[in-house]
C-alpha cells in the first residue's frame, strides 16, 4: 500500500513536469481587455486599424504563451465615433470584467472614458489620443498615454517650423479641442518666426462639401496650408483641393495627414507632403525590426502608423501585467509609473508625473516605396523636447 501512495506520487511530479507552461498558468487569472473604437462614424478607418493591431498583440502574446503566464482575452465594441458610445461600451466592457481598455481614437472619446475609470474599477491605454488635457487638468492615475499629445507635437512644429520654407501660410483644421489647438500652435510658431497666417478655418467635423473653404484658401494666395484634419473628413479635403487645383499649386503641410489610410483614399494628391508621423515601419531598432517581420508575415504588407501606435499601446498594457504580476488595473497602474520600457520606439520612460510615455517624435515626407505611397522619416526630434509635465496634472 505504502509503495502504491510512492509511485501515485511520484506520477503525479512526472506529469506535472511534462505539462507545458501554458496549462500550468491555466489557473491564473486570464488578462481582460476591453478593445472599444470606431467601427463606424468619422474615424471608422483608424479604428479598423487600431482594433486589427490590438488583436495581432493579443493573438502575437497567446502563441507565446500568453502575458505572465496568462491568457490573454479580448470583448470588442463599437464607440459609433462618439464620445456617449464610447463611454457607454466601454463602462459595459469593465464591469463586464474587461477592464483593461484600449482602441479610442478622438480625444473627446477618451476624456469620457478617463474620467470614470475608479468608478468602473479600470485602466485606460490611450494609443491615438492627443490632447493636452488626457495628461493636464483631467490626468487620472489610471490612465496612461503611449503616443505623443499635443504637447510634444507642438514643441516639435517650434524646431520643424524653423526648416519649413515659406513666409505667409493658412490654417485648415477639424473645429474640436485637437483641431483648434493644432492650428493655435502652428500658428504662434510661425508668428514667433517672423511669418505670417492671415487665415484660420475651423471646419465642423462631418463636412463632406469643401469647395466654400477651398476657394477661400486659394483666395489667400499664400506659401503653404496647414491641414489638421481628421479621418473621412481629411479624405474628403485632400480629394477635392486636388480637383479644385488647390494642389499642387499651394503645398499642404500635414498635422496627422499623411497617415497610411488617408494616403491610401486619396491617390497620389499627397505625394511629397511633408507632415508629423507618430510610427513608421522603418524605426531602427530591434524591437521594432521584429514586430514589422511579423507583421509582414501575417499582412504582407508593413504596419500602418496607426497600427503601429496600436500595438505599441497594446504592449505597455502588456508590460504592467508582467511587472505588477497581477491583472488588477490598480496594481498594473502602480507598476508602470515611472517604469522604463522597451517598446517598439526603442527604450523609453513612462512619465510617473502625468502617465505620459516619453517618446522621440518624427517629421516624415509621403513617398513611393517598392511601388506604394507612404510616409517616410526623415526628421527625428528626440524625447528631450517634451516639455514639463503640467502643473494642472494632480495623480
Amino acid at each position: 500500500m505504502q509503495y502504491k501512495k510512492i509511485y501515485q506520487l511520484l506520477a503525479s511530479a512526472a506529469l506535472v513536469t511534462a505539462l507545458p507552461l501554458s496549462a500550468l498558468a491555466q489557473g491564473k487569472e486570464p488578462v481582460k481587455v476591453g478593445l472599444v473604437s470606431s467601427k463606424s462614424g468619422v474615424f471608422a478607418e483608424q479604428g479598423e486599424e487600431v482594433m486589427r493591431a490590438v488583436k495581432f498583440a493579443i493573438e502575437e502574446a497567446n502563441s507565446k504563451g500568453g502575458i505572465d503566464g496568462r491568457k490573454v482575452e479580448v470583448q470588442e465594441g463599437d464607440d459609433e465615433s462618439t464620445p456617449d458610445a464610447g463611454r457607454r461600451v466601454a463602462e459595459k466592457m469593465a464591469r463586464d470584467g474587461h477592464n483593461l481598455l484600449i482602441g479610442a481614437v478622438p480625444s473627446s472619446i477618451s476624456l469620457a472614458i478617463a474620467q470614470n475609470l475608479d468608478r468602473w474599477d479600470a485602466a485606460y491605454f490611450i494609443q491615438a489620443s492627443k490632447s493636452d488635457k488626457l495628461t493636464g487638468d483631467t490626468c487620472k492615475p489610471r490612465s496612461f498615454r503611449t503616443n505623443h499629445s499635443d504637447a510634444m507635437d507642438i514643441a516639435m512644429i517650434n524646431e520643424w517650423a524653423k526648416k519649413i520654407k515659406g513666409n505667409t501660410f493658412a490654417v485648415i483644421a477639424a473645429d474640436y479641442v485637437w483641431g483648434r489647438d493644432s492650428g493655435e500652435s502652428f500658428k504662434k510658431a510661425m508668428e514667433a518666426q517672423g511669418k505670417k497666417v492671415p487665415l484660420t478655418l475651423y471646419v465642423p467635423m462631418g463636412t463632406k462639401d469643401f469647395s466654400p473653404y477651398i476657394a477661400q484658401l486659394k483666395a489667400a494666395n499664400v506659401d503653404g496650408i496647414w491641414v489638421a484634419e481628421v479621418g473621412r473628413d481629411a479624405m474628403a479635403f485632400v480629394k477635392q483641393a486636388g480637383e479644385f487645383n488647390l494642389i499642387p499649386n499651394t503645398p499642404l503641410i500635414g498635422h496627422a495627414l499623411i497617415s497610411n489610410f488617408i494616403i491610401n483614399a486619396t491617390g497620389k494628391n499627397l505625394e511629397g507632403v511633408p507632415g508629423n508621423s507618430g510610427y513608421a515601419a522603418d524605426l531602427n531598432n530591434p524591437r521594432n525590426k521584429e514586430f514589422v517581420a511579423a507583421w509582414k508575415a501575417k499582412f504582407n504588407r508593413m504596419p500602418t502608423d496607426a497600427e503601429g501606435q496600436a500595438y505599441n499601446g497594446a504592449q505597455v498594457m502588456f508590460d504592467g501585467v508582467r511587472l505588477a504580476k497581477s491583472v488588477k488595473p490598480e496594481d498594473v497602474s502602480k507598476a508602470l509609473r515611472g517604469a522604463e520600457l522597451n517598446t517598439i520606439y526603442g527604450k523609453v520612460t513612462m512619465r510617473a508625473a502625468d502617465n505620459q510615455l516619453m517618446l522621440p517624435n518624427y517629421v516624415g515626407r509621403v513617398k513611393m516605396v517598392d511601388g506604394a505611397l507612404r510616409p517616410v522619416i526623415e526628421d527625428t526630434y528626440p524625447a528631450s523636447l517634451t516639455p514639463p509635465p503640467s502643473p494642472l496634472c494632480k495623480m
